[in-house]
Protein backbone atom coordinates (compact mmCIF):
# COMPACT_ATOMS: atom_id res chain seq x y z
CA UNK A 1 0.00 0.00 0.00
CA UNK A 2 1.56 3.28 -1.12
CA UNK A 3 0.86 6.56 0.54
CA UNK A 4 1.29 10.28 0.30
CA UNK A 5 0.41 12.51 3.23
CA UNK A 6 -0.16 16.25 3.35
CA UNK A 7 -0.25 17.86 6.78
CA UNK A 8 -2.82 20.32 8.09
CA UNK A 9 -3.29 21.88 11.51
CA UNK A 10 -5.38 18.96 12.82
CA UNK A 11 -4.77 15.90 10.65
CA UNK A 12 -3.05 14.49 7.61
CA UNK A 13 -4.63 13.47 4.33
CA UNK A 14 -3.55 10.09 2.99
CA UNK A 15 -3.69 9.07 -0.66
CA UNK A 16 -2.58 5.72 -2.02
CA UNK A 17 -3.50 2.31 -3.38
CA UNK A 18 -5.47 -0.28 -1.43
CA UNK A 19 -4.84 -3.89 -2.54
CA UNK A 20 -7.92 -6.10 -2.89
CA UNK A 21 -8.29 -9.43 -4.69
CA UNK A 22 -6.41 -9.13 -8.01
CA UNK A 23 -6.40 -5.33 -8.14
CA UNK A 24 -5.69 -2.14 -6.22
CA UNK A 25 -7.98 0.82 -5.55
CA UNK A 26 -6.95 4.47 -5.56
CA UNK A 27 -8.15 5.91 -2.27
CA UNK A 28 -8.09 9.12 -0.24
CA UNK A 29 -8.55 9.48 3.52
CA UNK A 30 -8.59 12.92 5.13
CA UNK A 31 -7.88 11.37 8.53
CA UNK A 32 -8.65 13.02 11.82
CA UNK A 33 -10.89 12.11 14.77
CA UNK A 34 -14.21 12.96 13.12
CA UNK A 35 -16.91 10.48 12.18
CA UNK A 36 -15.67 8.38 9.23
CA UNK A 37 -17.79 8.87 6.11
CA UNK A 38 -17.21 6.52 3.17
CA UNK A 39 -18.41 7.72 -0.24
CA UNK A 40 -19.48 5.13 -2.82
CA UNK A 41 -19.48 6.28 -6.43
CA UNK A 42 -21.91 6.00 -9.27
CA UNK A 43 -21.42 2.99 -11.52
CA UNK A 44 -18.74 4.48 -13.78
CA UNK A 45 -17.92 7.62 -11.80
CA UNK A 46 -14.87 8.52 -9.72
CA UNK A 47 -14.20 9.83 -6.24
CA UNK A 48 -13.84 13.37 -7.56
CA UNK A 49 -17.63 13.66 -7.82
CA UNK A 50 -17.84 14.06 -4.03
CA UNK A 51 -15.66 17.17 -3.72
CA UNK A 52 -18.52 19.62 -3.23
CA UNK A 53 -20.30 17.56 -0.58
CA UNK A 54 -17.03 16.99 1.26
CA UNK A 55 -16.20 20.70 1.21
CA UNK A 56 -19.70 21.50 2.48
CA UNK A 57 -19.35 19.12 5.42
CA UNK A 58 -15.88 20.43 6.24
CA UNK A 59 -13.07 19.18 8.41
CA UNK A 60 -15.13 17.95 11.36
CA UNK A 61 -15.58 14.66 9.49
CA UNK A 62 -13.17 11.98 8.29
CA UNK A 63 -13.83 11.65 4.56
CA UNK A 64 -12.83 8.42 2.77
CA UNK A 65 -13.22 8.14 -0.99
CA UNK A 66 -11.97 5.67 -3.56
CA UNK A 67 -12.26 4.73 -7.21
CA UNK A 68 -13.90 1.39 -7.95
CA UNK A 69 -12.12 -1.23 -10.02
CA UNK A 70 -10.95 0.11 -13.40
CA UNK A 71 -12.43 3.51 -12.63
CA UNK A 72 -10.35 6.62 -12.12
CA UNK A 73 -6.84 5.67 -11.02
CA UNK A 74 -7.75 2.18 -9.78
CA UNK A 75 -6.37 -0.86 -11.54
CA UNK A 76 -8.21 -3.33 -13.76
CA UNK A 77 -9.63 -6.58 -12.42
CA UNK A 78 -11.05 -9.87 -13.62
CA UNK A 79 -14.10 -9.28 -11.42
CA UNK A 80 -16.44 -6.32 -11.84
CA UNK A 81 -19.37 -7.93 -10.07
CA UNK A 82 -21.57 -6.26 -7.49
CA UNK A 83 -20.30 -8.63 -4.81
CA UNK A 84 -16.77 -7.48 -5.57
CA UNK A 85 -17.92 -3.87 -5.08
CA UNK A 86 -19.35 -4.75 -1.65
CA UNK A 87 -16.16 -6.58 -0.68
CA UNK A 88 -14.13 -3.54 -1.66
CA UNK A 89 -15.87 -1.45 1.02
CA UNK A 90 -14.44 -3.84 3.61
CA UNK A 91 -11.03 -3.77 1.96
CA UNK A 92 -10.83 0.04 2.10
CA UNK A 93 -12.07 0.22 5.69
CA UNK A 94 -9.62 -2.45 6.80
CA UNK A 95 -6.73 -0.73 5.05
CA UNK A 96 -7.55 2.54 6.79
CA UNK A 97 -8.15 0.94 10.19
CA UNK A 98 -11.81 1.98 10.35
CA UNK A 99 -14.25 -0.28 12.19
CA UNK A 100 -17.46 1.77 11.92
CA UNK A 101 -18.47 4.26 9.24
CA UNK A 102 -21.35 6.22 7.82
CA UNK A 103 -21.89 5.31 4.16
CA UNK A 104 -22.95 7.72 1.42
CA UNK A 105 -23.72 6.20 -1.97
CA UNK A 106 -24.91 7.72 -5.21
CA UNK A 107 -26.74 5.70 -7.89
CA UNK A 108 -24.94 2.32 -8.10
CA UNK A 109 -23.10 3.26 -4.91
CA UNK A 110 -26.44 3.65 -3.12
CA UNK A 111 -27.21 -0.02 -3.79
CA UNK A 112 -23.75 -0.99 -2.52
CA UNK A 113 -24.33 1.13 0.61
CA UNK A 114 -27.74 -0.44 1.23
CA UNK A 115 -26.36 -3.98 0.99
CA UNK A 116 -23.36 -3.16 3.19
CA UNK A 117 -25.53 -1.50 5.85
CA UNK A 118 -27.90 -4.49 5.82
CA UNK A 119 -25.06 -6.98 6.22
CA UNK A 120 -23.10 -4.97 8.80
CA UNK A 121 -25.59 -3.47 11.28
CA UNK A 122 -22.94 -3.19 13.99
CA UNK A 123 -20.44 -1.44 11.73
CA UNK A 124 -22.71 0.88 9.76
CA UNK A 125 -23.38 4.12 11.65
CA UNK A 126 -26.00 4.94 9.03
CA UNK A 127 -26.46 5.45 5.32
CA UNK A 128 -27.32 8.23 2.88
CA UNK A 129 -28.64 6.92 -0.43
CA UNK A 130 -28.45 9.52 -3.20
CA UNK A 131 -30.92 8.85 -6.02
CA UNK A 132 -30.37 5.11 -6.06
CA UNK A 133 -31.38 1.85 -4.37
CA UNK A 134 -34.97 1.96 -5.60
CA UNK A 135 -36.67 -1.47 -5.47
CA UNK A 136 -38.39 -1.54 -8.84
CA UNK A 137 -38.59 -4.08 -11.66
CA UNK A 138 -37.23 -1.92 -14.47
CA UNK A 139 -35.22 -4.63 -16.21
CA UNK A 140 -36.96 -6.83 -18.74
CA UNK A 141 -35.72 -8.51 -21.90
CA UNK A 142 -36.36 -5.43 -24.01
CA UNK A 143 -34.47 -3.21 -21.58
CA UNK A 144 -31.56 -5.64 -21.47
CA UNK A 145 -31.28 -5.53 -25.25
CA UNK A 146 -31.52 -1.75 -25.19
CA UNK A 147 -28.64 -1.57 -22.70
CA UNK A 148 -26.43 -3.89 -24.74
CA UNK A 149 -27.20 -1.97 -27.94
CA UNK A 150 -26.42 1.34 -26.26
CA UNK A 151 -23.02 0.21 -24.98
CA UNK A 152 -22.12 -1.46 -28.29
CA UNK A 153 -22.89 1.80 -30.05
CA UNK A 154 -20.59 3.70 -27.67
CA UNK A 155 -17.87 1.06 -27.77
CA UNK A 156 -15.81 2.61 -30.56
CA UNK A 157 -15.17 5.94 -28.81
CA UNK A 158 -15.01 4.85 -25.14
CA UNK A 159 -11.29 3.94 -25.44
CA UNK A 160 -10.61 7.43 -26.79
CA UNK A 161 -11.94 8.97 -23.57
CA UNK A 162 -10.06 6.71 -21.16
CA UNK A 163 -6.94 8.93 -20.95
CA UNK A 164 -9.20 11.73 -19.66
CA UNK A 165 -10.49 9.55 -16.80
CA UNK A 166 -14.08 10.11 -17.92
CA UNK A 167 -14.74 6.47 -18.72
CA UNK A 168 -13.75 3.23 -16.97
CA UNK A 169 -11.09 0.92 -18.31
CA UNK A 170 -13.71 -1.72 -18.99
CA UNK A 171 -14.99 -3.04 -22.28
CA UNK A 172 -18.41 -2.00 -23.53
CA UNK A 173 -19.61 -5.54 -22.85
CA UNK A 174 -18.36 -5.42 -19.27
CA UNK A 175 -20.11 -2.12 -18.70
CA UNK A 176 -23.34 -3.49 -20.14
CA UNK A 177 -23.07 -6.59 -17.93
CA UNK A 178 -22.62 -4.38 -14.85
CA UNK A 179 -25.66 -2.31 -15.78
CA UNK A 180 -27.80 -5.40 -16.34
CA UNK A 181 -26.66 -6.91 -13.04
CA UNK A 182 -27.75 -3.69 -11.33
CA UNK A 183 -31.20 -4.10 -12.89
CA UNK A 184 -31.42 -7.63 -11.55
CA UNK A 185 -30.35 -6.53 -8.06
CA UNK A 186 -32.87 -3.68 -8.12
CA UNK A 187 -35.91 -5.91 -8.55
CA UNK A 188 -38.41 -5.44 -5.77
CA UNK A 189 -38.16 -9.08 -4.67
CA UNK A 190 -34.37 -8.72 -4.33
CA UNK A 191 -33.73 -5.17 -3.11
CA UNK A 192 -36.95 -4.85 -1.08
CA UNK A 193 -35.87 -7.34 1.62
CA UNK A 194 -32.42 -5.72 1.80
CA UNK A 195 -33.97 -2.34 2.56
CA UNK A 196 -36.52 -3.85 4.95
CA UNK A 197 -33.65 -5.40 6.92
CA UNK A 198 -31.72 -2.16 7.47
CA UNK A 199 -31.64 -1.30 11.18
CA UNK A 200 -29.49 1.85 11.09
CA UNK A 201 -30.72 5.39 10.29
CA UNK A 202 -30.94 5.77 6.53
CA UNK A 203 -31.91 8.81 4.50
CA UNK A 204 -32.62 9.21 0.79
CA UNK A 205 -31.85 12.29 -1.26
CA UNK A 206 -34.07 12.00 -4.32
CA UNK A 207 -33.44 13.73 -7.63
CA UNK A 208 -35.97 14.83 -10.24
CA UNK A 209 -36.26 14.16 -13.93
CA UNK A 210 -34.24 11.87 -16.16
CA UNK A 211 -30.72 10.54 -16.51
CA UNK A 212 -28.56 9.42 -19.42
CA UNK A 213 -30.26 6.48 -21.12
CA UNK A 214 -33.66 6.90 -19.47
CA UNK A 215 -36.84 7.83 -21.30
CA UNK A 216 -39.85 9.97 -20.47
CA UNK A 217 -40.83 9.56 -16.83
CA UNK A 218 -39.07 6.21 -16.24
CA UNK A 219 -37.04 7.41 -13.28
CA UNK A 220 -39.95 9.20 -11.66
CA UNK A 221 -41.96 5.96 -11.76
CA UNK A 222 -39.02 4.09 -10.25
CA UNK A 223 -38.69 6.64 -7.44
CA UNK A 224 -42.28 6.05 -6.32
CA UNK A 225 -41.15 2.66 -4.99
CA UNK A 226 -39.79 4.49 -1.94
CA UNK A 227 -43.29 5.07 -0.61
CA UNK A 228 -43.65 1.39 0.29
CA UNK A 229 -40.09 1.23 1.66
CA UNK A 230 -40.54 4.11 4.11
CA UNK A 231 -43.94 2.76 5.16
CA UNK A 232 -42.43 -0.61 6.09
CA UNK A 233 -39.17 0.47 7.70
CA UNK A 234 -39.16 3.42 10.13
CA UNK A 235 -35.34 3.59 9.98
CA UNK A 236 -35.58 4.79 6.37
CA UNK A 237 -36.85 8.26 5.48
CA UNK A 238 -36.61 10.70 2.58
CA UNK A 239 -34.42 13.61 3.64
CA UNK A 240 -34.94 15.75 0.53
CA UNK A 241 -36.45 15.75 -2.95
CA UNK A 242 -34.31 18.10 -5.00
CA UNK A 243 -34.73 19.84 -8.34
CA UNK A 244 -31.62 18.58 -10.11
CA UNK A 245 -31.61 15.44 -12.22
CA UNK A 246 -29.80 12.18 -11.54
CA UNK A 247 -26.53 13.15 -13.21
CA UNK A 248 -26.29 16.64 -11.71
CA UNK A 249 -27.35 15.96 -8.13
CA UNK A 250 -23.86 15.85 -6.59
CA UNK A 251 -22.91 19.02 -8.42
CA UNK A 252 -26.05 21.09 -7.86
CA UNK A 253 -27.58 19.70 -4.67
CA UNK A 254 -24.50 18.77 -2.65
CA UNK A 255 -25.86 20.81 0.26
CA UNK A 256 -28.86 18.48 0.52
CA UNK A 257 -26.49 15.51 0.55
CA UNK A 258 -24.39 17.08 3.30
CA UNK A 259 -27.50 17.87 5.32
CA UNK A 260 -28.64 14.25 5.05
CA UNK A 261 -25.24 13.13 6.39
CA UNK A 262 -25.63 15.46 9.37
CA UNK A 263 -29.17 14.20 9.94
CA UNK A 264 -28.11 10.54 9.93
CA UNK A 265 -25.19 11.24 12.25
CA UNK A 266 -27.47 13.08 14.70
CA UNK A 267 -29.96 10.22 14.78
CA UNK A 268 -27.15 7.66 15.19
CA UNK A 269 -25.70 9.59 18.15
CA UNK A 270 -29.14 9.70 19.75
CA UNK A 271 -29.47 5.94 19.51
CA UNK A 272 -26.13 5.26 21.21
Amino acid sequence: MTKNSTSSSTHATWTGMVPTDDTALAATDTGGPGTPVVYLNGQFATQGYWQRAIAELGTDWRHITYDERARGKSQRSADYSFEAAVRDVDAVLAARGVEQALLVGWSYGAVVAAHWANRNPNRALGAVLVDGAYPYDWLDEAMEQRIRKQFRRMGWFLPLLRPTGLTPRMTAEQQADSNIELGQLSRERDLGPVLDGITVPTRYVVASGTSFGSRDDELERIRTSLDAVTARNPNIQISAKVASNHGAILRKDFRAVAEAVREVATVARGQN
